[in-house]
């Protein structure tokens, strides 16, 4: 496959890039600054990357770029992806330019190359409507209602796919991905943000919005596994839940990291509240790709602290990837909620 990556420097970027090479798959991205990050992978490096700022529509080096890279598939990641940056009832103008008129700009360069490659858009299961605690699994056919922001600038970037899709042939794929972790995630999202505060030696309590919350959970590496699948065979306009189904509880997941880090820091429970997020009915993606998730919640958890433990040894935090991080949703379920 050949692999055009949008927010190729993100988090789900990053982790995509290097399962497509390690597939033998040749691939090209853009990333707004066209710059890799600090603590990105050394297998990554020799790739060149295309500066591109999506809000800005098709710029001809751009074009002209990918027309001769000639993609397989464009797989569209780039977006602010961190709730709490995209407005709390509304969207901010910010996320509605990144994460709307980017995606209508990403379509016109693929509606404009010579061979039209496939799309994989990146949404988020911040689309659906809040779901009642005795009945947490959605299809993709569930009510789409988002309570904030940044799930009415996804739902909005789905609309303008379909919408391409229908009316002039575009061969395109949705992924709701529902929350993930791993290495190299945005500091500010809640795994890395507790794992952040466990290896901090100034550290003197872990900050929590709530212990009771209940969300799907999964693997960065899953995730990017499963959108390279439905590049492949995913059934064009279709749309494809991408989760573990399994419900996992913020205190749960915090004990675990306490006991890896062995590391027993107070908790400060800022919002306590016991909110049911969505789980996955995967059963579309399942049937379509035969995907499983292969890691284990606890090997997400090992390898996003030690990745944090050696940031802490290099005396560096990751550098900001809310603007090209594909989905990598807010765990925290208050700020789920509001934003």
């Amino acid at each position: 496959m050949r692999a055009f990556i949008t927010g190729i420097t993100g988090f789900a970027g990053s982790h995509l890039t290097e399962h497509l090479l390690a597939s033998g798959d040749r691939v090209l991205g853009c990333s707004h600054s066209g710059c890799w990050r600090p603590h990105t992978p050394a297998v990554l490096r020799p790739l060149s990357l295309l500066a591109w700022d999506v809000t800005a529509g098709v710029a001809d080096h751009v074009r002209s770029a990918v027309a001769e890279f000639d993609p397989d598939c464009l797989f569209h990641l780039a977006a602010i992806s961190v709730p709490r940056d995209c407005g709390a009832s509304e969207p901010s103008r910010q996320a509605w330019e990144a994460n709307v008129h980017g995606t209508q700009a990403v379509l016109r360069l693929a509606a404009t190359l010579p061979r039209r490659p496939r799309v994989l858009l990146a949404s988020s299961c911040h689309v659906y409507a809040p779901v009642p605690p005795a009945r947490p699994l959605v299809r993709e056919d569930a009510p789409t209602v988002p309570a904030g922001g940044y799930g009415k600038t996804k739902l909005a970037a789905e609309s303008e796919l379909l919408q391409a899709v229908a009316e002039e042939g575009l061969d395109a794929v949705i992924a709701r991905a529902f929350q993930h972790a791993g290495p190299r995630q945005d500091a500010r999202l809640a795994i890395s943000e507790w794992c952040r505060q466990l290896v901090s030696p100034e550290a003197e309590r872990v900050r929590v919005q709530s212990l009771s919350s209940c969300f799907d959970l999964s693997d960065v590496r899953d995730v990017v596994r499963a959108y390279r699948l439905l590049a492949i065979h995913g059934r064009a306009g279709e749309i494809y839940n991408v989760g573990s189904g399994v419900g996992r509880t913020s205190g749960d997941l915090l004990a675990q990291l306490q006991s890896l880090a062995n590391c027993r820091l107070p908790v400060a429970e800022v919002a306590p509240a016991a909110i049911q997020q969505p789980l996955a009915d995967t059963t579309r993606l399942r049937q379509a790709t035969g995907w499983q998730p292969w890691i284990s919640v606890e090997r997400t958890l090992q390898d996003t602290l030690a990745f944090w433990r050696a940031a802490a040894v290099q005396g560096a935090v990751p550098a900001n990837g809310a603007t090209e991080a594909a989905t990598q949703t807010d765990l925290d379920p208050p700020r789920l909620h509001s934003s």
